[in-house]
């Protein structure tokens, strides 16, 4: 049904009913986006095939399901998806909610405003908003999900203000996936195990208590 409704809708699609299989689309072809059910068959695991990928590769990644379990949402994001939807779902939803991650997700290299060339630079780290990537001191990469990269720009714009998680789910634009506060505090915790020194005692990211979250280092922009 979601192959050819996205077929039909101008998507190549590949379809893989297990994890091997899986893995053997993405070697063989590049990929956009990943849309993976939590039930595999065999009784395969897909969060443990999600958390797989994840720490591979920042390909975007939405969860279906038929269990509508709090705690299976906010696992899921844990792992690093980028999305959830829960069974039975509209196929137009689906299809509004790949557009809207792969809008996330694709840098706009081609557009000449400022926030293309909006560079921030705190604590060793460089943040290219326009193109969508967070390089270490030593210029490698890191790799951070769609609503990681969301968040972090999103603290680090508003560096010193304390956002509450209700501002911080309008600011990523994460309303689409039903948030709640946890999976804002799921994101957070992904952001801090990749660019604090020891993120169980962070200083770039801090939480101040019963409201939210508020970036604590100032940093420069080129």
């Amino acid at each position: 049904m979601l192959i050819r409704y996205f077929e039909g809708e101008g998507f190549r699609v590949s379809a893989a009913s297990d994890g091997p299989a899986m893995r053997d689309c993405l070697a063989k072809a590049a990929t956009d986006i990943i849309l993976l059910d939590l039930v595999l068959p065999g009784g395969e695991d897909g969060l443990a095939l999600a958390r797989d990928i994840r720490s591979r590769s920042n390909i975007p990644i939405i969860m279906l399901t038929g269990r509508d379990d709090v705690i299976d949402r906010i696992v899921g994001l844990e792992v690093g998806a980028d999305d959830y939807i829960a069974k039975p779902f509209h196929l137009r939803e689906v299809l509004a909610r790949v557009r809207s991650v792969l809008r996330r997700h694709q840098a706009p290299v081609a557009r000449g405003d400022d926030e293309t060339t909006e560079n921030f630079c705190f604590d060793g780290w460089q943040l290219n908003v326009g193109r969508r990537r967070l390089l270490a001191s030593d210029g490698s990469d890191v790799a951070l999900t769609t609503g990681e990269f969301d968040m972090l720009c999103v603290l680090v714009k508003h560096a010193g203000r304390v956002l509450t998680r209700e501002l911080l789910m309008d600011l990523t634009r994460s309303r689409n996936m039903e948030a709640y506060d946890r999976t804002i505090d799921a994101q957070v915790a992904r952001l801090r195990k990749k660019i604090e020194r020891d993120p169980k005692n962070p200083t770039l990211i801090q939480s101040v208590r019963n409201v939210g979250y508020v970036f604590s280092v100032k940093p420069t922009q080129e």
